[in-house]
């Protein structure tokens, strides 16, 4: 990001030399052990007896939601709540008739506080008010409601800040939801765009598990080919879905970051902003660096390009190397998510200040 400063945090050692299949959860749990196993064991004995706050802060695709669902997979979904400040208020949205039957409706209600009334913070959810955004006050209240559901767990909170107005929430925000003994922090991550961009044109997913993938970044093992159209396409291999249903693009995503460019300028505002704060710890994760910087990392940490070539019945997978100019110019290579999440486990020990 320009004009930021990410340290630049290695992964490779010489004590570690097996190659690890970081591609599957058995593979990831060898992966982290031997990685950060000090780290790890110092962030489980903290879990045993306490939470923390986390507000997790990049661009759009950043991987937030990866990260934390790789944190999950380390200690335990029983451990941490990753909530989405964006799917929360679109499922309220959806599913707004039922819930507000429910006997929790009268507690979101006496969560809320703020400068219009409930009912037009409602009719704003809904989109039937003329006023233009959803007051922050209610997101709070809906996030205050959402967090009391997880007692016991520590909070990935994606989403807030959102807006520049919403900064100061952040920074007081475990004390808004009577979090007073847990550390807070903030994790930033630094993605380029083309990155970003690279993620959003090949991405497809599961209809069925609602798997995420890339066709050209992260394949599943099942390929396969459309003689219609002539193109290769993934089939879901999630054991948990068990369907190998097609996967598939969403409508809108080849033309890339062009529809999102003003939300990623403002979310680089936002983390702007944050960056320069003081007297809450921060987490700072690279998603990339420069190749002159890649020996620190070992090969299979690092993101490759994939393509696929038909030969008679046989569909051949080919691997290559991938590089792209970073928001600086500088010639780059991505790190897979795994690798950034260690470079995460790595900082952790000392914002939590164990």
């Amino acid at each position: 990001m320009k004009g930021l400063e990410f340290p630049i945090i290695g992964t490779k050692s010489a004590d570690v030399t097996k190659k690890f299949d970081i591609n599957s959860p058995a593979g990831r749990k060898e992966y982290f052990e031997a990685k950060a196993g000090a780290e790890i064991s110092k962030i489980r004995e903290f879990l045993q007896n306490r939470t923390f706050v986390a507000n997790m802060v990049g661009k759009k695709n950043a991987g937030k939601g990866t990260y934390s669902k790789l944190f999950g997979e380390i200690f335990g979904m029983d451990k941490i709540a990753h909530i989405s400040v964006g799917d929360l208020v679109r499922d309220s949205h959806v599913n707004w008739a039922e819930f507000e039957k429910s006997p929790e409706f009268a507690d979101l209600k006496n969560h809320y506080r703020g400068f219009i009334s409930f009912d037009e913070a409602i009719e704003r959810l809904h989109g039937r008010s003329q006023s233009s955004l959803l007051p922050t006050e209610f997101v709070l209240a809906l996030l205050k409601f959402e967090i009391s559901k997880h007692k016991g767990k520590s909070i990935f909170l994606d989403g807030l800040p959102r807006e520049m107005d919403q900064v100061s929430y952040a920074l007081y925000f475990r004390d808004l939801i009577n979090y007073r003994e847990d550390p807070d922090l903030f994790i930033l991550i630094d993605i380029p765009e083309a990155v970003i961009d690279e993620r959003i044109k090949y991405r497809v997913i599961c209809p069925n598990c609602k798997t995420s993938r890339s066709v050209k970044l992260l394949p599943t093992s099942k390929i396969g080919y459309d003689e219609d159209t002539k193109e290769f396409y993934l089939m879901c291999d999630n054991p948990d879905c068990g369907t190998s249903a097609r996967m598939v693009g969403k409508e809108g995503d080849e033309q890339g970051i062009d529809p999102i460019r003003k939300r990623l300028e403002k979310d680089e505002e936002i983390m702007k902003l944050i960056f320069g704060i003081h007297g809450v710890p921060k987490v700072l994760i690279r998603n990339n660096v420069a190749v002159s910087e890649k020996d620190k990392y070992d090969d299979y940490e690092i993101t490759s390009a994939f393509s696929y070539e038909k030969k008679g019945d046989e569909i051949i997978t080919k691997e290559s190397a991938w590089t792209f100019k970073d928001d600086n110019g500088v010639e780059s290579v991505s790190l897979q998510a795994s690798a950034a999440v260690v470079t995460m486990l790595k900082q952790l020990p000392e914002a939590l200040r164990i």
